[in-house]
């Protein structure tokens, strides 16, 4: 299958915290594909390496077939244009209102007659069901809403590729129910390719074709939702069913308690 994202032996550290140590990955071309790790484990921190902003000390990572950190900053920016991004924490300009979050990456990039933009971003506030909502402003939204929101913005220019970062993160089970439906139905009639990172483990199952988990810097698991919940890896069966005791860490490394004590300031 065509290969919307190709990661090769990636390496990435922040100073001496190593983050990736020759991750692999290919996430498939029309799919979800749902990134599982725990927190930490530098879900986020691949995003931004696809997207660009930052640069791997080793390795590759490719999108539509181009090597991201090869680009010139031209051909990064055409690419970013095909690009849309969900944050963690929306991210929506809290002095404009609804209409014009949405509207801004169309203003943006475009010089399209303001007629086209408010038909336009009437379509993607009616795709997330917040066509009514058009006039509130953030700080006057739910959190669901400030997602699905959010969610609409990120396809106001029509990206072919779209990245989601800890979707479910504080939603309601309503609301949250409303996100994983959005995310598979959008897939599906925009013909994107999604990627959600998480660590909501049941929803991401519920809404991906196909799922990786990282730990350590590697992917320790992938597969198909069934294949993942059935693994015999004593990692995932405590990741998946949330134990409490297994190989996932609790503590940051550190020197042992008694040493660090003994240490003066």
């Amino acid at each position: 299958m065509d290969s919307a994202i190709e990661i090769s032996e990636l390496y990435f550290s922040y100073g001496d915290l190593e983050i990736f140590r020759g991750l692999s990955l290919r996430i498939p071309r029309g799919k979800v594909v749902a990134i599982l790790g725990a927190s930490g484990s530098g879900k986020s921190t691949l995003l931004k390496l696809i997207g660009g902003q930052l640069r791997p000390s080793k390795g590759s990572v490719k999108v539509a077939g181009s090597d991201v950190h090869r680009l010139s900053s031209e051909d990064l920016y055409r690419l970013s244009l095909e690009i849309g991004m969900m944050f963690q924490n929306a991210g929506l300009f809290t002095d404009l209102n609804v209409f014009d979050n949405v509207a801004f990456p169309i203003r943006e990039n475009f010089d399209a007659p303001e007629e086209l933009v408010r038909k336009m971003v009437l379509m993607k506030l009616h795709a997330v069901g917040l066509r009514g909502a058009r006039d509130m402003m953030p700080n006057d939204l739910s959190g669901g809403m400030t997602r699905r929101v959010a969610l609409a913005r990120a396809i106001a220019t029509d990206p072919k590729l779209m990245m989601y970062d800890e979707p479910f993160a504080g939603l309601d089970p309503i609301s949250l129910n409303h996100v994983c439906h959005l995310i598979q139905d959008l897939n599906q009639a925009l013909d994107l390719t999604s990627v959600v990172v998480t660590y909501d483990v049941k929803e991401a199952l519920v809404v991906a074709d196909y799922a990786y988990v990282i730990s350590d810097g590697v992917v320790i698991g992938k597969g198909t939702p069934d294949e993942i919940k059935s693994s015999s890896s004593a990692y995932l069966r405590q990741f998946i069913n949330a134990l409490p005791d297994g190989p996932v860490r609790f503590h940051f490394p550190a020197p042992p308690l008694e040493e660090d004590l003994r240490l003066k300031p």
